[in-house]
């Protein structure tokens, strides 16, 4: 019951944020947004996710508790926690995400890409979404440049190709981690937007920050279901898989005997 709580406080958490943002009651989104991340972290360590995914996400609090402090070196050093939290990613994603050219089915058996279990040997195309995402980034670039402050120019550009890699490699974990992805390079956007010097949105932190949370918890979720599809093909089994039995499917929890179990009780 414990692990069943777990996501409700975290969800809870980010709803008292975004309402605080909403609401203009700043002390309390300022009060929440430490405790963002980390309550992800935790609940990502008790399905059984990797430990490098936690490292991410609680990379990920350290840039909001640096870009919250205000200030050009605060922010520049936010944003080098995040850049660390997309190179954890990008590991992640080498490690257990698809091949490129495979599509994540989490089937095993004749379908299967060779070395690559639980992965569809169905061919993609990676050349084409590459150009998209590298194109993505040099016109924002582009756009962005002439508003930055002159000091945050370069810092900027080269984040922006590091978060543009993380999401492109996103697209190894499925629909899920590339939505995460495409919800981080827009969150960030908004950021640097207003850096520039763009008119913005009204309540613009709320959007920002609905748009990470989101794209934190896809990316975390995607992550833990390819680690967890890497398992049940005999990689890296982990303790919370054998938990009763339970497996944590999208919103809800569902029970589950495995098969070989199934017939093991059967026999004589």
């Amino acid at each position: 019951m414990r692990a069943l709580r777990r996501p409700r406080l975290a969800w809870a958490a980010a709803g008292v944020h975004l309402g605080a943002l909403l609401t203009g009651a700043t002390p309390v989104a300022r009060a929440t947004k430490p405790a963002l991340m980390p309550l992800l972290a935790e609940y990502v360590l008790v399905r059984g996710g990797p430990p490098l995914l936690a490292v991410a996400l609680l990379l990920g609090c350290a840039g909001d508790v640096l870009l919250q402090a205000g200030g050009e070196t605060a922010f520049l050093l936010g944003m080098g926690a995040f850049a660390a939290g997309h190179l954890c990613y990008l590991g992640l994603f080498a490690r257990h995400g698809a091949r490129h050219g495979a599509r994540p089915t989490g089937r095993t058996g004749p379908t299967a890409a060779p070395g690559a279990p639980g992965r569809s040997a169905r061919p993609g195309a990676p050349g084409v979404p590459a150009v998209g995402y590298a194109a993505a980034w040099a016109g924002t670039t582009a756009l962005l440049w002439p508003g930055l402050p002159e000091r945050l120019r370069p810092p900027v550009a080269l984040y922006g190709l590091l978060l543009t890699a993380m999401a492109y490699g996103a697209l190894r974990t499925g629909r899920r981690g590339a939505a995460g992805g495409a919800l981080f390079l827009l969150s960030d956007t908004l950021i640097a937007s207003g850096l520039a010097g763009w008119p913005q949105a009204r309540t613009p932190q709320f959007w920002i920050m609905l748009t990470y949370l989101g794209a934190q918890a896809l990316l975390a979720d995607a992550v833990v279901r390819a680690a967890a599809g890497a398992e049940d093909t005999g990689h890296r089994p982990g303790p919370f898989r054998r938990w009763s039995g339970l497996q944590w499917s999208g919103l809800r929890w569902s029970g589950r005997q495995p098969r070989a179990a199934a017939r093991a009780s059967t026999m004589p």
